[in-house]
């Protein structure tokens, strides 16, 4: 064969190419990737007795159970037994440095991870000594990490409630640690009733530092959440931003009209933060095949791929796109295209953005596709040797 016959592969990843392609995670929680012997550690340390179960394997089937219910409200309850038992130092240094050292492990080589300051306060914390719980244990996790051959670095979007009332302080907060760790800032919680209008003081104040923030919208309420995320609030990016389709028509002869907010997003390149196996057990879309990443990633919106609660969903960065390669087809090159979308749109500086890209994930991708051509030598080699002995 020469080489004007052959044509770059399609075939879709293998799973082990997928857990070795570095990724980039934008979505992430801390709170919701706890290890669960980590819990059940923790909460015997604590003396935390309400554990649905104490068998780790047995937890983490809970858990994955409880929030597999169709309701945003319900999946959230499931925070209340991991947050009990990180609320000491120690227990946030080690979920954190685990968190990073399973995320590297996974193949993520940048990761955002997010988690609200306010909710780890019940042992007598302070705001400033659970952010440097948080960072130490981040810095202690890329360091096991480079120790077992992965690389990854990890910052903190340090979280406010949105049906609380402290978005301004932690936003301040935000701010005060920005060259030590965290990269920006975000509201979570039940979007119904808690529009992040109720929250302008903090978003003003941060767009006057010059800082950045994220906000959960689009995911269980509609259109309304992100435009006021957008137009009154000024997101950065969008946390899952999934009913975004609602602005989506597509016609029977598979024509596609976007609305005023859906070409907005489109057009102002506003990266949305989708998290597919989150979606599907909050009720946001009905299946993988559903949802709407399929049709916004062939419109070219600025999609990025998440794990949301990696314990709640039982899920990784290379299951979510074990999922979509399964489902959509997608190549290496679709998941090329998702990694280099996160990393655009990251809340570290443009030159250290560029730098990852070009040095780490461009060419972690060229080398994964480029095992194709090894295959085929070993496939035809076979038989190029049997040809010569006839020959001789």
């Amino acid at each position: 064969m020469t080489s004007e016959n052959i044509e770059l592969p399609t075939e879709r990843p293998t799973p082990e190419q997928i857990r070795r392609a570095p990724k980039v995670l934008l979505h992430d929680h801390l709170d919701g990737g706890l290890r669960p012997g980590t819990i059940v550690d923790l909460a015997r340390e604590v003396g935390y007795d309400a554990l649905p179960e104490n068998e780790p394997d047995k937890l983490g089937v809970w858990f994955r159970e409880a929030a597999d219910s169709g309701s945003l409200e319900r999946y959230l309850e499931t925070f209340s037994h991991t947050c009990a038992v990180m609320q000491t130092r120690e227990a946030l240094v080690r979920v954190a440095a685990e968190c990073a050292e399973d995320l590297a492990a996974d193949g993520v080589v940048y990761a955002e991870v997010r988690y609200a300051p306010e909710q780890h306060l019940e042992a007598g914390l302070t705001l400033e000594q659970v952010v440097e719980a948080v960072n130490e244990g981040f810095r202690e996790g890329e360091r096991r990490a480079k120790e077992n051959g992965h690389r990854i670095r990890v910052g903190a979007l340090l979280t406010a409630m949105r049906h609380a009332a402290r978005a301004l302080e932690i936003a301040e907060l935000a701010n005060r640690y920005r060259d030590l760790g965290v990269v920006g800032f975000d509201i979570a919680g039940a979007e119904a009733g808690f529009p992040p209008t109720r929250h302008l003081d903090a978003f003003e104040y941060l767009k006057r530092e010059n800082n950045h923030f994220t906000i959960h919208a689009g995911e269980a309420f509609g259109l309304p959440s992100i435009w006021q995320a957008l137009q009154w609030c000024g997101a950065d990016r969008l946390g899952h931003g999934v009913r975004i389709i609602d602005d989506i028509e597509v016609a029977e002869d598979g024509t596609v009209r976007l609305g005023r907010l859906a070409n907005y997003v489109r057009d102002k390149r506003i990266p949305l933060e989708m998290c597919p196996t989150s979606n599907l057990q909050t009720g946001a879309a009905s299946s993988y095949g559903e949802h709407p990443i399929g049709l916004l990633r062939r419109l070219h919106f600025r999609i990025t791929v998440n794990t949301d609660n990696r314990l709640m969903s039982g899920t990784s960065m290379s299951q979510e796109f074990e999922h979509l390669v399964s489902t959509f087809g997608y190549t290496l090159d679709d998941m090329q295209w998702f990694t280099v979308n996160a990393m655009k749109s990251a809340f570290i500086p443009f030159g250290e953005r560029l730098a990852m890209i070009n040095d780490v994930i461009k060419p972690g991708y060229a080398e994964l596709k480029s095992e194709w051509l090894f295959r085929q030598a070993a496939a035809v080699s076979p038989m190029t040797s049997g040809s010569a002995a006839e020959q001789g």
